[in-house]
């Protein structure tokens, strides 16, 4: 279910049909960044939630380098986090992996990479999948006021948190699962089974290289 907050422009599915016609290159992009210090099934959910309900054509996750707001030293190399994205969509085929703050390295602010493909790609449209938590955060965000203006935000619904902010924020709702990176770490850590919070793909991964013991 979608709604809409703020004055935000939607378009109707019948408007985005005529725009493709119209403009055939023209796509619709959702960005989902993160961590992904693992990848697991809610990242996935939300993703083919967003996917769909905005009728978009591909997600993108994007891994980030050096994340801004939290403590990077819990992060595993950049390499391997990619490796357990890749694995977690390789049978997706309206989903991939971005690698843009990866390649650019350093500390991974969004207005850097929204501006890069931008440029890259300037007749796709972008929306920015947030958690209702990071919906909260926007204000204190690197140079959020000209990143507003660039693309759209997607908030995805979460029990507790009040859904108001002075940006525009287009709303999916999706089932949601408590499931954290943190605590799949945890889990590995204390010798606990991850089976099905992570894709099995994923869990392979992680025990070949003995990740988060």
């Amino acid at each position: 279910m979608l709604s809409l907050q703020s004055n935000l422009a939607y378009q109707t599915t019948t408007e985005v049909e005529l725009d493709q016609q119209i403009n055939p290159e023209r796509k619709r992009i959702g960005l989902y960044g993160g961590t992904f210090n693992p990848i697991h099934t809610s990242h996935l959910i939300v993703a083919d939630q967003v996917y769909t309900a905005l009728g978009l054509d591909e997600v993108w996750f994007i891994p980030d380098e050096v994340p801004p707001h939290v403590d990077s030293k819990t992060a595993i190399n950049a390499d391997l986090r990619v490796e357990m994205v890749e694995a977690a969509i390789a049978d997706n085929p309206h989903f991939r992996v971005e690698l843009a703050e990866v390649e650019r390295g350093g500390v991974s602010y969004t207005y850097d990479t929204i501006t890069f493909l931008k440029e890259k790609y300037p007749i796709y449209d972008f929306y920015f999948i947030v958690g209702a938590d990071m919906v909260a955060d926007l204000p204190t965000w690197h140079r959020i006021d000209e990143l507003a203006k660039l693309v759209t935000f997607v908030g995805v619904q979460r029990p507790g948190f009040i859904v108001d902010s002075k940006y525009s924020v287009l709303w999916v709702d999706s089932p949601l699962l408590d499931i954290s990176s943190t605590d799949i770490r945890n889990r590995v850590k204390s010798g606990l089974s991850i089976r099905y919070l992570v894709p099995a793909a994923v869990e392979t991964i992680i025990k070949e290289h003995h990740l988060y013991e």
